[in-house]
C-alpha cells in the first residue's frame, strides 16, 4: 500500500470521527477535510474536461456517455485516483462506515464518479434508494462563487428544506432510505462545479465498467 493510500485512510477516519449529524428531514452528516490536502489538490486538478449538457438536465443518467469514473483505466493513469480508490476500498474505511452509520457493506462494490457540472445543470429530487447502500458527496471546487452550490435537501414530500454547505474537501453523507430526497436546484454555476460522488452499491448494479473494482467486492480477500 502506498503512502498516499495510507494517508487517505487516515484522513477519512479523522473526518468520519468528526462528522456532524443532522436528523431532519432525514439523518445526514457533514464532513470536513475528507482527503489529505495534497491528494485533494491533485484530485481537483485532474485533467478531465466538463462535458456539455446538450440542452438537457435533471438526471445524471441523461449523460451516461460522457460521465467520468475512478475506474481501472483512470487509476492506472493518475496516482491520486488510485490512492482515493484504494483508500475507500480499504477494510478499515469500510469497517468504520459500517460501524458509524449502522450499515452492512459486505459484498457491495465501490463506485466513484468525478462530476463536473456547468451552468444549466440541475437535478430533480431523488432518494438513491435501491442498489445504492451509502452515499458520500465529496465537494471539490475552491471557487468562492461556489459557496452556495451544495446539495439541496428535501422532505418526504419533496419540499425544499435546506442546502448543504459547499466547502472544498467537505462532504455530505447519508444512508439511502425511502425519504432521503436530495437534488440540485437550478442556479448560476460560474465555471465548473467539481465533486466526487461516492457510492457503495449492491451486486445488482449493471454498469460494471463504472465500478472501481468490478471483480472485488467489499470484504473479499482477492
Amino acid at each position: 500500500m502506498s503512502a498516499s493510500t495510507e494517508s487517505v485512510v487516515e484522513s477519512l477516519s479523522r473526518s468520519f470521527a468528526g462528522a456532524v449529524k443532522a436528523d431532519q428531514p432525514y439523518p445526514h452528516w457533514q464532513l470536513k477535510n475528507c482527503l489529505p490536502e495534497d491528494v485533494a489538490k491533485a484530485v481537483i486538478a485532474l485533467p478531465f474536461e466538463a462535458p456539455g449538457l446538450e440542452g438537457v438536465s435533471g438526471k445524471r443518467e441523461l449523460h451516461n456517455k460522457t460521465r467520468t469514473y475512478f475506474d481501472s483505466a483512470n487509476q492506472a493513469k493518475f496516482p491520486s485516483v488510485k490512492a482515493v480508490s484504494e483508500g475507500l476500498q480499504d477494510a478499515r474505511t469500510t469497517g468504520l462506515i459500517e460501524h458509524q452509520f449502522g450499515i452492512n457493506l459486505q459484498a457491495s462494490y465501490l463506485r466513484i464518479e468525478y462530476a463536473m457540472d456547468i451552468d444549466g445543470f440541475w437535478l430533480e429530487p431523488h432518494s438513491d434508494l435501491g442498489v445504492k447502500l451509502f452515499t458520500f458527496l465529496l465537494y471539490l471546487s475552491t471557487d468562492k462563487e461556489h459557496a452556495d452550490l451544495g446539495t439541496d435537501i428535501y422532505d418526504s414530500e419533496k419540499k425544499w428544506v435546506g442546502r448543504s454547505p459547499f466547502a472544498s474537501n467537505g462532504a455530505m453523507v447519508f444512508v439511502p432510505s425511502h425519504n432521503t430526497f436530495h437534488g440540485f436546484e437550478k442556479r448560476l454555476i460560474a465555471g465548473v462545479r467539481k465533486s466526487v460522488i461516492i457510492n457503495y452499491v449492491t451486486d445488482a448494479w449493471l454498469a460494471r465498467e463504472q465500478l472501481a473494482y468490478p471483480n472485488t467486492p467489499i470484504g473479499s480477500k482477492a
